[in-house]
């Protein structure tokens, strides 16, 4: 349970690390402006438009009569709404670390230089780390989107759906947002999708701690661009510590190898 802690502890570093550093936190607003604004237009859309999606998705139920019919499209108007905003939540922080890579790749590389050590660099020309990124990322919301489905279904069972299932929900949107916000300081250092996944599996409540609370601070409105700078650096403290050489000596898979993968 101290991995739970300890996780949260990153979280609150990384915003207190912007907070000493207010240029970069201003450097690092400008991606998450852009995603909350295609965003907020997205879920309005969806917001206008579920009902009538709904509707078109149960015309077998056009016959029903009252209290059934209001009852299974509101239901399903709900939980249509309620995965769109899971959807948002879980891509957000892909999408705007795409946009945003060259910021957040800079705001990654300072934060090692003022903690000391070495500052890994990639190597690579943008439009390669950008690719690696794109492509990174599909992987990843593809898992996601396995993982909504299920949930989805499983919203339907009694009791289950309502006290579990949203459990289970923020754990997988914790999950992934760690791994999406640590793949920033990970990539420079080599590593391969598959081997940011074994690392992060080795450390699951450490990546909880520090997904989860981030992953609910989401769900208010406007509080995800203020908090990407510093979700950004707390990440970068993560990995430093995730990949530091005590678990170096440990890896069977070691970074430059992944690295090397990855390049060719």
């Amino acid at each position: 349970m101290r991995d739970l802690g300890a996780g949260f502890g990153y979280l609150i570093k990384g915003q207190r690390w912007v907070g000493r550093h207010g240029r970069w936190f201003g450097f690092g607003l400008l991606p998450g402006l852009i995603s909350l604004v295609l965003y907020a237009a997205a879920l309005v859309g969806l917001g206008y438009g579920a009902d009538d999606l709904v509707d078109w998705a149960t015309p077998f139920a056009d016959d029903w009569s009252s209290p059934w019919l209001g009852l299974l499209r509101t239901t399903l108007t709900v939980l249509v709404f309620g995965l769109g905003l899971f959807l948002a939540v879980i891509t957000f922080t892909a999408v705007t670390l795409l946009i945003g890579q060259p910021f957040y790749e800079s705001l990654s590389e300072q934060v090692d230089r003022t903690e000391g050590g070495e500052v890994p660099e990639s190597g690579l020309p943008l439009w390669r780390e950008l690719w690696i990124s794109a492509r990174d990322s599909v992987r990843i919301l593809v898992r996601v989107g396995l993982y909504s489905v299920l949930l989805f279904a499983l919203g339907f069972v009694p009791v289950l759906g309502q006290t579990v299932v949203p459990v289970l929900g923020f754990c997988v949107t914790g999950y992934f947002l760690t791994e999406e916000l640590t793949a920033v300081a990970l990539q420079r250092r080599g590593m391969a999708l598959k081997n940011r996944l074994a690392l992060l599996r080795g450390r699951r409540l450490l990546t909880l701690g520090f997904g989860v609370p981030l992953g609910l601070a989401f769900l208010i409105p406007f509080v995800a661009v203020f908090l990407m700078p510093g979700a950004v650096a707390g990440a970068t403290l993560l990995a430093r510590d995730l990949v530091g050489p005590e678990n170096e000596d440990d890896d069977e898979d070691p970074a430059p190898a992944a690295y090397t993968l990855d390049k060719d």
